[in-house]
């Protein structure tokens, strides 16, 4: 199963927030392209628009708006994400990662371009206290059945 962490930038507020990304919505946001409009739905925030800005692999390889495709490659380059020249006209081979989404990428850069009526810091706190409380349940769910196990082996 695919899971994504979505750093997610409010330019108005200048905050970011971190928004973890598994099941259908992940599914759906493989594909896409930095640059392509997303729904803030995809990222538990309904009724935002978020446009994806860039990311980075598993490896830690950024990912690159001008290199198409989901692979990565070595490339000589001068300026741009993943390199700073420390002198004027050098060159370095870096390896770098595609402008597309797929199983490789581990987070995901977004930033808001409408916003909804309901501030982000709210559906962000409601969207973490929801998966307190499953995660709760499902811990007494665990509790509850391991003495049932225990009881099913003494019996044998």
């Amino acid at each position: 199963m695919v899971e994504f962490k979505v750093v997610v930038n409010d330019t108005k507020n200048g905050k970011s927030h971190n928004v973890s990304v598994s099941g259908h919505h992940a599914n759906s946001l493989i594909g896409k392209k930095i640059g392509d409009e997303v729904d803030g739905i995809f990222v538990s925030l309904p009724g935002y628009k978020l446009i994806i800005t860039g990311g980075t692999d598993k490896d830690g390889f950024a990912m690159r708006y001008d290199l198409p495709g989901m692979g990565r490659r070595r490339l000589l380059i001068s300026k741009g994400k993943g390199f700073k020249a420390r002198e004027e006209g050098m060159r370095k081979k870096k390896s770098i990662r595609g402008n597309t989404i797929n199983q490789d990428v581990v987070q995901i850069n977004m930033k808001v371009v409408k916003y909804s009526s309901k501030p982000i810091e709210n559906l962000i706190k409601a969207e973490e206290k929801s998966d307190e409380k499953t995660e709760g349940k499902k811990e007494e769910k665990v509790k509850e059945e391991k003495p049932a196990e225990d009881k099913k082996k003494e019996q044998e």
